[in-house]
């Protein structure tokens, strides 16, 4: 059962609400949640351990956000998992962050399948590890006939790479007269986005007090709201979910109208 908690309502100064589960279904949810999962180094630097131990204390928040966002009816959560700047990293960091969905998955698909979670990716994942791709192949053929919430994980993922790519397959296109180019409009550009089958994010998380986008759906985030926190990813949990969900639906949504 989902704690009761405390936050500023808008415009009411130092006043204070209660919120629980029940709060945020009677109100608009967000039909899809993105998250820029950041400080799993920074945690574990902290602590005076390795940075996998970060990570790997991450791996379990991901499991409670996945329960908590399934309850509260939230339809797609796109997780921010592996860039394609990551392989910038320490070797030995950047081969345990690969081994992070085989031990994910292995561990709570079923879990996922009993809460009818369906599991989707984005990114150049043919890149990857074999190990990878064979947990995650698994996971998406598994939960295919699933019709709850949609977990994204964006792996080997970078928007500037999407973005290009979907530019090049448009130019293959015309250039085979499959497609003209008077037709090229935002509707036609987003089906060539790795996201096409999803709706837009309506509101981005991003945890560690970063402010920024680390190259991630920058098309899709166009009109999304953003919430940012100094908590890092292995201290995330109920409360902020709770919290960054409830001022988004405090904020008014315009989408460049009055």
């Amino acid at each position: 059962m989902l704690e009761k908690f405390t936050f500023k309502k808008k415009n009411e100064g130092s006043a204070t609400s209660l919120f629980t589960k029940e709060d945020i279904i009677n109100e608009q949810v967000p039909r899809h949640i993105a998250i820029i999962m950041d400080g799993n180094g920074r945690w574990a630097k902290n602590r005076g351990l390795p940075r996998v131990a970060g990570h790997r204390e991450g791996m379990q928040v991901i499991r409670r956000i996945v329960r908590l966002a399934n309850e509260l009816g939230v339809e797609v959560l796109s997780l921010y998992a592996f860039s394609t700047e990551n392989w910038k990293r320490p070797p030995k960091e950047v081969e345990f962050l690969l081994k992070l969905p085989q031990m994910f998955l292995t561990t709570f698909l079923p879990e996922l399948i009993e809460q009818n979670v369906q599991v989707r990716t984005m990114g150049e994942t043919s890149a990857l590890p074999a190990h990878t791709i064979n947990a995650v192949e698994e996971a998406i053929e598994k939960t295919k006939d699933n019709d709850g919430l949609v977990l994204n994980f964006a792996l080997n993922y970078g928007s500037r790479y999407e973005i290009m790519t979907a530019a090049k397959r448009i130019a293959e296109d015309i250039k085979l007269g499959t497609l003209n180019e008077v037709d090229i409009d935002e509707e036609k550009f987003n089906e060539y986005m790795m996201t096409s089958y999803l709706p837009d994010p309506d509101l981005l998380i991003r945890t560690s007090g970063e402010i920024r986008l680390s190259n991630f759906m920058l098309w899709q985030l166009a009109y999304s709201e953003f919430w940012f926190t100094d908590v890092l990813w292995p201290d995330f949990g109920e409360e902020q979910f709770v919290e960054a969900i409830c001022e988004y639906q405090q904020r008014g949504r315009r989408f460049g109208g009055v």
